[in-house]
């Protein structure tokens, strides 16, 4: 069943709410940290979601001028993140928390006008209004874990974290894909929400399985913790293969992160 565009820009909302949170009052300085993602301060990680969020609120609002600037992105899409990244390194926090939040305003104000089922163009194949909302929901949480990890405090998880996993399991096909594989037999995906929800995707009676904590899923999915660094119980050829290349967000295989890093320990055990 579809999600509701409301529900889903709700969700949007309180997952902004706690990023926002761990930036709004840090030092200057503190922006400047290093992150993660090799290469990237706490100011690349706000500027990369601005960012994207503006061409998200472009694809609602003039598909064709979206398609016409996408171009570039297409042909190199690590030289164009890295590229917006570079561009935006001059602009103050208070600019850059000033661009985030009107961005994202302008991106709730345009979605909650837009037919959820409208086809939108974006960096990988085209998807639904409500997709797109997702993907923004699942971009807000992954960078947040960055800015969480590069600043030592906890990412408290929200009821987003749901959409997350969905997105996680509902890219499988296009993880394989991104290195030309097959995706094989389907996979259960069993998995606990943070409040003791549970979660299922897939047959019941798929030899394949990924089960555990949903939290510790999203991660993985989004490339934010090797598999090797969580308790996730994974059994079958081809769920195992999954967990190895999982990658929830557009763009050219993604390079994960190594094992037992302790420098950022996304989810320490």
């Amino acid at each position: 069943m579809a999600i509701p565009m409301d529900s889903l820009l709700t969700d949007l909302a309180a997952e902004t709410i706690g990023f926002e949170a761990m930036i709004a009052t840090l030092p200057d300085v503190q922006w400047q940290h290093s992150t993660p993602a090799d290469g990237w301060t706490i100011a690349d990680q706000v500027s990369h979601l601005a960012y994207f969020d503006d061409m998200a609120t472009l694809a609602a609002t003039d598909p064709q001028a979206f398609v016409a600037s996408r171009a570039e992105a297409i042909a190199d899409v690590d030289g164009f993140t890295a590229r917006i990244a570079a561009a935006n390194r001059a602009r103050t926090p208070q600019d850059l928390l000033a661009w985030f939040r009107s961005a994202r305003s302008r991106l709730v104000g345009a979605f909650a006008v837009a037919d959820p089922s409208l086809r939108l163009p974006w960096y990988g194949p085209d998807m639904s209004a409500t997709s797109a909302i997702t993907a923004r929901i699942m971009e807000t949480w992954a960078h947040g874990q960055d800015v969480a990890d590069a600043l030592g405090v906890e990412h408290a998880p929200t009821a987003a974290i749901q959409h997350v996993a969905y997105l996680g399991v509902r890219t499988r096909g296009f993880s394989f894909a991104q290195r030309g594989l097959e995706p094989g037999a389907d996979v259960l995906v069993e998995l606990s929400g943070p409040m003791g929800e549970q979660w299922s995707w897939g047959p019941n009676d798929a030899l394949d399985v990924v089960r555990g904590e949903a939290v510790e899923f999203c991660l993985v999915v989004t490339q934010r913790v090797n598999i090797a660094d969580t308790d996730l119980v994974v059994h079958g050829p081809g769920a195992t293969q999954w967990m190895q290349i999982a990658q929830a967000f557009a763009g050219p295989p993604g390079p994960g992160r190594s094992p037992s890093n302790p420098k950022y320990p996304s989810n320490p055990k």
